[in-house]
């Protein structure tokens, strides 16, 4: 299910449809709603190096790259301290076992996947959502509570089910048709490098 106004398009996950996302260009503003799956490196060395199949349903889920600080209520329990992303691209290997295997359709994290999981996303219909680095503050008063971990004894690096509203704004910075605004400004950057060396 989604909604959109002319400048931002709110998404509701998990999405049942696991083409649904190869309409997001590059370029386009989101927010989510529903619920987001917090994971980290060691979360999936546990289930794609070691085959820890991991309970919680991922498919058609958006992925966050977090380790969250939390503060525990309980047996599994846990109520948000602050909760902000992590750089993306060292768990670039494991984005096809993600989206093949698990059916998962986003990830969210800061800085890109490499180049290597475009064709990945063309394939499976994925996108790569960029999220503002040291908003951490905001982005934990989007997520309205903690619904269930996993791999606890990964602590912070567990499976997380967070609640969120309006979660965002998110860009989509990797899109299912090839594009990535990263390899874009990386191109962009040397064109205007190569213009200032040939002038000198």
């Amino acid at each position: 299910m989604t909604r959109s106004n002319s400048d931002e398009r709110h998404i509701a996950f998990p999405i049942t449809d696991l083409d649904a996302l190869r309409e997001l260009r590059a370029g386009q503003k989101l927010r989510l709603d529903g619920t987001v799956i917090g994971i980290r490196d060691a979360t999936q060395i546990a289930i794609f190096d070691r085959g820890e199949k991991p309970r919680m349903d991922l498919r058609g889920a958006a992925l966050i790259h977090t380790a969250p600080n939390v503060r525990k209520l309980g047996p599994g329990r846990y109520e948000k301290v602050c909760i902000g992303t992590t750089t993306s691209a060292r768990m670039d290997r494991f984005t096809r076992g993600l989206m093949e295997e698990y059916g998962v359709r986003a990830i969210i994290g800061k800085g890109g996947l490499l180049a290597g999981s475009l064709p990945v996303l063309r394939e499976l219909g994925g996108v790569y959502l960029a999220i503002t680095g040291g908003a951490a503050a905001l982005e934990t008063t989007q997520i309205e509570a903690i619904e269930e971990v996993e791999f606890e004894e990964l602590m912070p690096e567990c499976l997380w089910k967070f609640r969120v509203k309006d979660f965002g704004p998110l860009i989509v910075a990797m899109d299912a048709h090839g594009r990535s605004l990263y390899e874009e400004v990386t191109a962009g950057a040397r064109e205007t490098l190569a213009g200032i060396v040939e002038r000198f």
